[in-house]
Protein backbone atom coordinates (compact mmCIF):
# COMPACT_ATOMS: atom_id res chain seq x y z
CA UNK A 1 0.00 0.00 0.00
CA UNK A 2 1.57 3.85 -0.50
CA UNK A 3 2.90 4.75 2.47
CA UNK A 4 1.64 8.41 4.16
CA UNK A 5 4.87 9.98 2.54
CA UNK A 6 3.48 8.89 -0.67
CA UNK A 7 -0.46 9.99 0.55
CA UNK A 8 0.79 13.55 1.63
CA UNK A 9 3.42 14.01 -1.67
CA UNK A 10 -0.08 13.73 -3.63
CA UNK A 11 -1.73 15.82 -1.48
CA UNK A 12 0.83 18.92 -2.07
CA UNK A 13 0.96 18.25 -6.00
CA UNK A 14 -2.71 19.39 -6.05
CA UNK A 15 -2.56 21.87 -3.67
CA UNK A 16 0.79 23.15 -5.83
CA UNK A 17 -1.05 23.33 -8.80
CA UNK A 18 -4.36 24.70 -7.69
CA UNK A 19 -6.41 27.00 -5.07
CA UNK A 20 -8.01 24.49 -2.08
CA UNK A 21 -11.63 26.31 -3.65
CA UNK A 22 -11.25 24.37 -6.61
CA UNK A 23 -11.04 21.75 -4.98
CA UNK A 24 -13.48 22.35 -2.30
CA UNK A 25 -10.95 22.24 0.53
CA UNK A 26 -12.12 24.72 3.13
CA UNK A 27 -9.49 23.08 5.75
CA UNK A 28 -6.14 22.41 4.36
CA UNK A 29 -5.08 20.88 7.19
CA UNK A 30 -8.02 19.08 7.98
CA UNK A 31 -7.96 17.11 4.41
CA UNK A 32 -4.27 16.83 4.13
CA UNK A 33 -5.19 14.24 8.32
CA UNK A 34 -7.94 13.05 6.18
CA UNK A 35 -5.43 11.33 4.05
CA UNK A 36 -3.79 9.39 6.92
CA UNK A 37 -7.76 8.52 8.40
CA UNK A 38 -8.04 5.14 6.90
CA UNK A 39 -4.65 4.02 8.72
CA UNK A 40 -5.02 5.23 11.68
CA UNK A 41 -6.36 2.34 13.78
CA UNK A 42 -5.46 -0.59 11.19
CA UNK A 43 -2.15 -1.01 13.97
CA UNK A 44 1.33 -0.57 12.10
CA UNK A 45 1.34 3.06 11.43
CA UNK A 46 0.29 4.48 14.76
CA UNK A 47 1.98 3.28 17.84
CA UNK A 48 -0.75 2.63 20.80
CA UNK A 49 -3.68 2.75 19.38
CA UNK A 50 -6.59 3.56 21.48
CA UNK A 51 -8.44 0.87 19.30
CA UNK A 52 -7.93 -1.20 16.56
CA UNK A 53 -10.24 -2.00 13.38
CA UNK A 54 -10.58 -4.30 10.82
CA UNK A 55 -8.68 -3.20 7.59
CA UNK A 56 -11.54 -4.56 5.82
CA UNK A 57 -13.71 -2.10 7.13
CA UNK A 58 -11.04 0.68 7.04
CA UNK A 59 -10.52 0.04 3.56
CA UNK A 60 -13.59 -1.48 2.31
CA UNK A 61 -11.31 -4.59 1.03
CA UNK A 62 -10.25 -8.29 2.02
CA UNK A 63 -7.05 -7.85 3.77
CA UNK A 64 -5.81 -10.44 0.74
CA UNK A 65 -2.43 -9.94 -0.76
CA UNK A 66 -3.03 -6.72 -2.41
CA UNK A 67 -6.21 -5.32 -2.03
CA UNK A 68 -8.25 -2.69 -3.90
CA UNK A 69 -10.21 -0.55 -1.51
CA UNK A 70 -14.03 0.26 -2.98
CA UNK A 71 -13.62 3.69 -2.42
CA UNK A 72 -17.20 4.30 -3.93
CA UNK A 73 -18.56 1.67 -1.07
CA UNK A 74 -16.94 4.14 1.22
CA UNK A 75 -18.74 7.37 -0.27
CA UNK A 76 -21.90 5.78 -0.72
CA UNK A 77 -22.15 4.44 3.17
CA UNK A 78 -20.35 7.23 4.94
CA UNK A 79 -20.02 9.77 3.24
CA UNK A 80 -23.06 10.84 1.23
CA UNK A 81 -25.63 9.86 3.99
CA UNK A 82 -23.58 12.86 6.01
CA UNK A 83 -23.55 15.43 3.30
CA UNK A 84 -24.95 18.67 4.63
CA UNK A 85 -27.99 20.22 2.74
CA UNK A 86 -25.32 22.17 0.39
CA UNK A 87 -23.42 18.34 -0.41
CA UNK A 88 -20.79 19.73 1.52
CA UNK A 89 -18.68 17.54 4.19
CA UNK A 90 -15.91 17.56 6.33
CA UNK A 91 -12.21 18.03 4.88
CA UNK A 92 -11.18 14.63 7.00
CA UNK A 93 -14.22 12.85 5.33
CA UNK A 94 -12.59 14.58 2.04
CA UNK A 95 -9.25 13.23 2.55
CA UNK A 96 -10.44 9.57 3.51
CA UNK A 97 -11.97 9.24 0.29
CA UNK A 98 -8.68 10.60 -1.62
CA UNK A 99 -6.76 7.75 0.78
CA UNK A 100 -8.93 5.05 -0.69
CA UNK A 101 -8.92 5.85 -4.22
CA UNK A 102 -4.95 6.31 -3.87
CA UNK A 103 -4.39 2.70 -2.45
CA UNK A 104 -7.23 1.11 -4.91
CA UNK A 105 -4.83 3.09 -8.13
CA UNK A 106 -1.94 2.58 -6.88
CA UNK A 107 -3.16 -1.87 -6.13
CA UNK A 108 -5.29 -2.01 -8.75
CA UNK A 109 -2.26 -1.33 -11.31
CA UNK A 110 0.29 -3.65 -9.18
CA UNK A 111 -2.14 -6.57 -9.68
CA UNK A 112 -2.49 -6.04 -13.35
CA UNK A 113 1.34 -6.10 -13.70
CA UNK A 114 1.58 -9.50 -11.84
CA UNK A 115 -0.78 -10.77 -14.28
CA UNK A 116 0.79 -9.51 -17.72
CA UNK A 117 4.22 -10.76 -15.99
CA UNK A 118 2.63 -14.19 -14.88
CA UNK A 119 3.61 -13.68 -11.41
CA UNK A 120 2.41 -15.49 -8.90
CA UNK A 121 1.55 -13.71 -5.42
CA UNK A 122 4.06 -14.63 -2.08
CA UNK A 123 6.45 -13.82 0.25
CA UNK A 124 9.22 -12.72 -2.13
CA UNK A 125 7.03 -10.72 -4.21
CA UNK A 126 5.50 -8.79 -1.47
CA UNK A 127 9.07 -7.62 0.17
CA UNK A 128 10.31 -6.80 -3.19
CA UNK A 129 6.97 -4.57 -3.66
CA UNK A 130 7.57 -2.93 0.41
CA UNK A 131 11.31 -2.33 -0.84
CA UNK A 132 10.12 -0.54 -4.25
CA UNK A 133 7.08 1.43 -2.20
CA UNK A 134 9.72 2.66 0.58
CA UNK A 135 12.04 3.69 -1.93
CA UNK A 136 10.03 5.38 -4.32
CA UNK A 137 8.41 7.15 -1.43
CA UNK A 138 12.34 8.49 -0.15
CA UNK A 139 12.01 10.51 -3.75
CA UNK A 140 9.64 12.60 -2.95
CA UNK A 141 10.03 15.90 -1.39
CA UNK A 142 7.17 16.42 1.01
CA UNK A 143 7.06 18.93 4.20
CA UNK A 144 3.19 18.91 5.40
CA UNK A 145 2.87 18.18 8.45
CA UNK A 146 -0.89 18.03 9.96
CA UNK A 147 -1.56 19.92 13.10
CA UNK A 148 -3.89 18.56 15.98
CA UNK A 149 -6.03 22.21 15.79
CA UNK A 150 -9.47 22.45 17.54
CA UNK A 151 -11.21 21.97 13.91
CA UNK A 152 -9.33 18.82 13.37
CA UNK A 153 -9.71 17.13 16.38
CA UNK A 154 -13.41 18.26 16.44
CA UNK A 155 -13.82 17.26 12.85
CA UNK A 156 -11.98 13.62 13.41
CA UNK A 157 -14.21 12.99 16.95
CA UNK A 158 -17.31 13.51 14.10
CA UNK A 159 -15.90 10.96 12.04
CA UNK A 160 -19.21 9.26 11.01
CA UNK A 161 -17.62 5.45 10.25
CA UNK A 162 -16.01 5.52 13.25
CA UNK A 163 -14.77 8.61 16.09
CA UNK A 164 -11.10 9.22 16.24
CA UNK A 165 -9.79 9.90 19.45
CA UNK A 166 -7.63 13.46 20.27
CA UNK A 167 -5.01 11.08 21.31
CA UNK A 168 -4.82 9.51 18.16
CA UNK A 169 -5.06 12.74 16.27
CA UNK A 170 -1.99 14.14 18.19
CA UNK A 171 -0.09 10.71 17.81
CA UNK A 172 -0.72 10.64 13.98
CA UNK A 173 0.39 13.79 13.47
CA UNK A 174 3.86 13.01 15.67
CA UNK A 175 4.37 10.26 12.89
CA UNK A 176 3.56 12.09 9.96
CA UNK A 177 6.40 14.73 11.16
CA UNK A 178 8.87 11.54 11.86
CA UNK A 179 7.89 10.59 8.57
CA UNK A 180 8.97 14.02 6.47
CA UNK A 181 12.08 14.34 8.73
CA UNK A 182 13.51 11.04 7.77
CA UNK A 183 12.21 11.81 3.88
CA UNK A 184 14.36 14.80 4.06
CA UNK A 185 17.44 13.61 6.01
CA UNK A 186 17.13 9.68 3.84
CA UNK A 187 16.19 11.46 0.46
CA UNK A 188 16.41 9.25 -2.62
CA UNK A 189 17.64 10.74 -5.90
CA UNK A 190 18.61 7.86 -7.96
CA UNK A 191 15.97 5.04 -7.27
CA UNK A 192 16.66 1.58 -8.12
CA UNK A 193 13.88 -0.26 -8.39
CA UNK A 194 13.83 -4.32 -7.49
CA UNK A 195 10.33 -5.36 -8.94
CA UNK A 196 8.58 -2.48 -10.33
CA UNK A 197 10.09 0.49 -12.62
CA UNK A 198 10.11 4.16 -12.41
CA UNK A 199 7.78 4.14 -15.94
CA UNK A 200 5.69 2.62 -13.16
CA UNK A 201 6.49 5.56 -10.32
CA UNK A 202 5.61 7.94 -13.42
CA UNK A 203 2.39 6.47 -14.76
CA UNK A 204 0.21 5.31 -11.76
CA UNK A 205 0.91 8.59 -9.97
CA UNK A 206 -0.42 11.09 -13.17
CA UNK A 207 -3.23 8.33 -13.67
CA UNK A 208 -4.18 8.74 -9.49
CA UNK A 209 -3.79 12.28 -10.09
CA UNK A 210 -6.36 12.57 -12.19
CA UNK A 211 -8.44 10.79 -10.90
CA UNK A 212 -8.56 12.59 -7.77
CA UNK A 213 -8.84 15.73 -9.42
CA UNK A 214 -11.83 14.83 -11.62
CA UNK A 215 -13.40 13.45 -8.21
CA UNK A 216 -12.62 16.90 -6.26
CA UNK A 217 -13.67 19.13 -8.76
CA UNK A 218 -17.09 17.48 -9.39
CA UNK A 219 -17.57 18.11 -5.08
CA UNK A 220 -16.92 21.22 -5.57
CA UNK A 221 -18.99 21.99 -8.81
CA UNK A 222 -21.95 20.44 -6.55
CA UNK A 223 -22.19 16.74 -7.99
CA UNK A 224 -23.82 14.54 -5.41
CA UNK A 225 -22.09 11.56 -7.04
CA UNK A 226 -18.87 13.16 -7.08
CA UNK A 227 -17.37 10.39 -5.11
CA UNK A 228 -18.04 7.56 -7.44
CA UNK A 229 -15.61 8.92 -9.76
CA UNK A 230 -13.80 6.44 -12.34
Amino acid sequence: MPSWNIHTAHVERLLSEEAPSALGIRDVNAFLFGNLVPDVYVGYMVPNPTRKIEYRKTHFADPGYVPEPRYGEFFQKWVAPYADPDGSVTDVMLGAWTHLVADHVYNAHFNKLLDERGLRPGTEIRIRKQSDFATFGRTLDISMVPEPTPELIWQCARFPQYAIEEQDVRAACSVMSDIVRENIEHHVSDPDYSLLSREYFSEVPNELDALMRKGLHAYAAGDPMWGRQR
